[in-house]
């Protein structure tokens, strides 16, 4: 019969270091687990990898952060044509048709020119009362904003409180005045989130969306990768300038374009939604690039 083969015994000194190099294994790995900073660890690392796929998010302004095209500038509008004794006042369908227009003194001009200017406006003056009515338009909008009766949207500060934490550059792209839009962000967002904030409005370019100006702006003036951005709209017109600027853009739709064509757009969603389970989170945006 064959003689039984054992293996020869490990000398002691290596079972010892052994088990001290298992120990001293398991202990760090417990201590990292339980310490309190771990997870503060995991979302720095889930915030990198996020910042190195999205490097900064431009929004639109009205619409987007808030539906304020029928409830706040239609209404803004009529107040200022009322107060300057014009027989004027666009409904919410009339108003409609006009959004196809961008910017609110094109708007006006653009229902004057299919219409007819009132008697009460010289064709030499025109320009100048077109601006008038839009800055004071302005300041009754501002003033609808500060009442609280503009709310934002669903999901807007969820997605851009987890823009902020994952050090994502923000910007607010649109037609409006610099000064509607900035009054906008900093009362219905608060002061903090909107230090987080660049503003490039309609009068800080030659031209307005469906142009592309204000969007390359923004990525000349914050130094931005076109590939790594992400552009949220919710109108045909926005859409186009976000193509032409070659920026990748996901729709919310508005009570205004829910019927409009989004055809090129990188995704197309009723709201961003307050529950990050269901609605758009950073990860989906960056899927998007």
């Amino acid at each position: 019969f064959s003689t039984p083969y054992f293996l020869p015994s490990p000398a002691p000194q290596f079972v010892m270091f052994a088990a001290v190099l298992l120990a001293s294994l398991f202990t760090s790995t417990l201590a990292f687990t339980c310490s309190p900073t771990a997870s503060f660890v995991g979302s720095n690392r889930r915030a990198t990898f996020l910042n190195a796929e999205l490097d900064a998010i431009l929004f639109d302004c009205d619409g987007v952060l808030a539906d304020t095209e029928r409830d706040g500038h239609r209404p803004a509008f009529n107040q200022a044509f009322k107060e300057n004794g014009l027989d004027l006042e666009w409904d919410v369908d009339r108003y409609g048709v006009l959004l196809e227009v961008g910017g609110g003194k094109e708007r006006m001009t653009a229902h004057w020119d299919e219409v007819g200017w009132p008697d009460s406006i010289p064709e030499q003056e025109r320009a100048d009362k077109v601006k008038e009515l839009h800055l004071r338009k302005t300041d009754i909008f501002m003033d609808l904003i500060d009442a609280g009766k503009i709310p934002l949207r669903p999901g807007v500060l969820r997605i851009i409180d987890d823009a902020i934490n994952a050090d994502i550059k923000l910007a607010v792209c649109s037609t409006s005045s610099q000064k509607a839009v900035s009054n906008l962000v900093r009362t219905l967002m608060g002061p903090d989130r909107a230090s987080k904030f660049q503003i490039f409005a309609g009068d800080m370019v030659k031209k307005k969306k469906p142009a592309p100006d204000v969007y390359n702006m923004a990525v000349d003036e914050m130094g931005l990768d076109k590939t790594k951005c992400i552009i949220v709209e919710d109108s045909g017109i926005g859409l186009s300038a976000a193509k032409a600027a070659g920026i990748s853009c996901i729709v919310t739709k508005s009570s205004y374009t829910a019927n409009e064509n989004f055809t090129g757009a990188s995704m197309v969603v009723d709201e961003l939604g307050d529950d990050s389970e269901t609605g758009v989170t950073l990860e989906t945006l960056a899927k998007l690039l």
